[in-house]
């Protein structure tokens, strides 16, 4: 039987044929799904783990268990889940061990590009890379072979519109697979100095051996001999997009991409008269090809920013001409906004007014710097801005701090923030940390998270309390508010910017899009309107103005009432407009 998959389905498919038995994950877009997807099949058992470093800690210690695990995440997640992916590239696994990373080229929802595949070559692990929903099915059970033949833990890489888009996929059975014996081995499992020594000669020599096996990968590594005019090395979405821009080219799709079968990149060269390589990303492949002295070309012309596409290629490597700025130059901008009725908005809305400066965090709230609230000053990575609020206590003194807060999700808290935080107490903050409350992972589509009393099934689970976490943790001052009574929340917040120690407010609202949030009838402004803009200033996307004074646009008013706080002659109503 076949069926139409995300690739991210598909990878879930993969494994559970596979006999995967956990997977543990952090949500990220473009990976989200796929541990949305695995927590449906039964036999694996499925988590959100507080962050990306805990869920890798997790598979291994499932891994070395004697299951076949799967951890999932996005590029910038790998990034948290490096300290233990080297170690484990020492350590090797006893079941397999997969890591799906969804590399997002094009930055469609995340902080940087980052091509992954350079992990795969410092951490001297093999990575794999899908280029359709059935590839993504059929890589993965080959991942978790290549995984327990060569003892090693597998990188499997998926950019988003492989992760996102659907191809048909050929479902199989589920292959059951006992437990391994797990049997003490401390020279294996133990990385301390004398025994990791040792275990790096094993990992040299591992790399060695599938070096020169994956030149017989003939199922993950295709030559595909055509013209001899140009012969094009590349690898997952880049291989469609070479398909249909030059189909007379001879092509290495490399299904393995770390390490490199380097007899099948000379059988091309040879063939063809040009050798060029397109890919996504990094000169990962052209710079490893160039040091084996090979003549190739592709960064000089693709570049290193953005994502390639079909006719980008073809203009570029077939004289085609150029799309150029026409493609897009009828449809109507789409900027990113806080949605109606959005918690964070009354909570930006205090801060712009304030006039303080906004260490912010990855989420939803990362949209608090976009015009007209324009409140947050600097967002670098999950966790980093109570920390990065601290610096700048450190670096300019007691005035910084009264004029500066930490402002991040309870998800993101969980994730990374604690950390920050214990270290604010320890070396002696004085700033205000505002912790974002909107009772779900709301930035990648409503994930449960430890303070939501709920697990990834929808079970109910132990909740972190959020304010004995803070007060445990020795701080004094922790308050909770709602950020859209204005006049409280704007006390609160002078109030603690002025007291000369660490404080936290949790401003609570639930996210507006949870199905817990029922809608109000729409508001409307009356005649008694003066055209001020002051309901303008709350950068709501149902409030609009298209030059005859603001207007409430009913179809995306949910009624969340904030509007009719800011208006200075109560022009705006509720119910429907007589």
């Amino acid at each position: 039987m076949k069926e139409l998959m995300l690739g991210n389905e598909a990878i879930v498919r993969g494994a559970y044929e596979a006999g995967v038995r956990v997977v543990s994950s952090y949500p990220g877009t473009p990976s989200t799904e796929m541990t949305e997807c695995a927590v449906k099949y039964d036999g694996i058992y499925a988590e959100w783990a507080p962050n990306e470093k805990v869920a890798l800690e997790v598979g291994i210690g499932a891994a070395v268990a004697g299951a076949r695990t799967m951890c999932c995440m996005k590029h910038v997640g790998l990034n948290v889940a490096a300290d233990p992916l080297f170690t484990v590239s020492y350590t090797g696994i006893n079941a397999g061990l997969v890591i799906v990373v969804a590399d997002d080229p094009g930055m469609h929802s995340s902080q940087n590009e980052q091509d992954s595949r350079n992990y795969a070559k410092a951490a001297h692990i093999p990575m794999l890379e899908a280029s359709d929903s059935a590839e993504c099915k059929s890589m993965v059970k080959r991942a978790f072979e290549i995984s327990e033949e060569y003892d090693t833990p597998v990188l499997l890489r998926v950019t988003t519109r492989i992760a996102h888009a659907r191809s048909l996929v050929e479902l199989g059975e589920r292959e059951e697979r006992p437990l391994k014996d797990l049997e003490k081995n401390p020279r294996k499992y133990v990385m301390m100095p004398g025994f990791a020594k040792g275990r790096h000669v094993v990992v040299e020599q591992r790399e060695n051996k599938l070096l020169a096996d994956c030149n017989g990968f003939i199922d993950l590594n295709k030559l595909e001999l055509s013209g001899k005019e140009l012969g094009v090395v590349c690898s997952g979405a880049a291989y469609q997009y070479v398909k249909e821009a030059l189909p007379r080219a001879s092509v290495l799709k490399l299904g393995m991409v770390y390490p490199l079968p380097f007899e099948l990149v000379e059988q091309l060269s040879d063939y063809v008269e040009k050798l060029v390589v397109i890919e996504d990303g990094e000169p990962f492949f052209e710079e490893a090809i160039k040091a084996k002295g090979f003549a190739a070309t592709g960064k000089e012309k693709t570049g290193v920013q953005g994502e390639l596409f079909a006719r980008k290629i073809a203009h570029l490597f077939a004289g085609a001409p150029d799309p150029g700025p026409q493609e897009t130059q009828n449809i109507p901008g789409r900027p990113p906004v806080l949605c109606p009725g959005c918690p964070h908005r009354g909570l930006f809305y205090v801060l712009h007014k304030l006039g303080v400066r906004v260490s912010a965090d990855i989420g939803c709230y990362t949209l608090g710097a976009m015009a007209p609230l324009n409140a947050v000053d600097t967002v670098v990575c999950m966790g980093a801005s109570i920390g990065m609020a601290h610096g700048g206590e450190k670096a300019r003194g007691r005035g910084f701090a009264e004029k500066t807060v930490a402002l991040i999700g309870d998800s993101t808290f969980m994730h990374s923030g604690v950390t920050g935080l214990i270290n604010a107490v320890y070396n002696e903050s004085t700033g205000v940390v505002i912790i974002a409350d909107n009772s779900t992972t709301g930035m990648t589509g409503h994930q449960e998270n430890p303070t939501t009393g709920k697990n990834l099934k929808g079970d109910i689970a132990p909740c972190i309390d959020l304010v004995k976490l803070c007060e445990s943790l020795g701080i004094k001052r922790v308050s909770i508010a709602d950020p859209f009574n204005l006049k409280e929340f704007t006390a609160l917040v002078k109030a603690e910017l002025a007291a000369d120690e660490l404080s936290v407010i949790i401003a609570k609202r639930p996210c507006a899009l949870l199905k817990c949030v029922k809608p109000q009838p729409a508001l409307h402004i009356t005649e008694d309107c003066i055209k001020c803009g002051a309901c303008m200033q709350l950068g709501c996307p149902a409030i609009v103005d298209q030059g005859n004074g603001p207007s409430i646009d009913k179809s995306l008013c949910n009624g969340c009432g904030l509007c009719p706080k800011v208006c200075p002659k109560g022009a705006i109503k509720g119910g429907a407009e007589e």
